[in-house]
């Protein structure tokens, strides 16, 4: 069974929205989308992910634009944890499985799947690859995924990073609702079919 999805997040962290095309089959995860942005300066990205079994990133490619003029990111990362951002290898992230799109509620959502935090209860502390925007520099970011309970619409998971902590809204297939602090979902429609 697969399911795809259309959702749009209103960003207040970065005053924007994002709109995201996502196709769930199995455990891999593919996702389009597109933000825009005005704080901490206007700016627009477009994005692409793919990930392999389990929701293992496999790579993330990202075009990103403000006053400046415009840049692109590929992300790739081998399966066994080792990652190159634009051929370069990010000498920090070794071992982690995720890539973390900075002000995106969408990368929220591998490790939470994987580990199945939105559906039981449970703790993953996982090392990610997180993509900082709009400058797209990749930097290491330990985060803590815990369940809290269960909810009509799906659960309730805090997410911790140093001292940072919020409590997410996941819907039954594992895709933020809300983001105290970061990002809404305005809207969002989900289709399921046979492969």
């Amino acid at each position: 069974m697969a399911a795809s999805h259309v959702l749009t997040w209103e960003v207040t962290e970065s005053r924007g929205y994002e709109t995201s095309w996502i196709e769930l089959r199995g455990t891999t995860l593919r996702a389009r989308g597109r933000a825009v942005g005005t704080a901490p300066e206007p700016y627009w990205i477009s994005y692409e992910l793919e990930t392999g079994e389990d929701y293992v990133t496999s790579q993330l490619r990202v075009h990103a634009a403000n006053a400046t003029g415009s840049h692109e990111l590929l992300l790739l990362h081998d399966g066994s944890g080792r990652w190159t951002a634009n051929g370069e290898h990010v000498s920090d992230t070794g071992g982690a499985l995720d890539c973390d799109l900075g002000l995106s509620p969408l990368t929220n959502t591998m490790p939470v799947l994987r580990h199945g935090l939105h559906l039981a209860p449970g703790e993953q502390t996982c090392l990610m690859a997180w993509v900082a925007v709009p400058d797209l520099t990749v930097h290491a970011s330990r985060q803590t995924y815990t369940h809290l309970t269960r909810t009509e619409s799906g659960a309730l998971v805090r997410f911790a990073s140093g001292e940072y902590r919020s409590d997410l809204e996941f819907d039954m297939d594992g895709l933020v609702i809300d983001y105290p602090g970061l990002a809404h979902r305005l809207s969002g429609s989900a289709e399921r079919f046979q492969p």
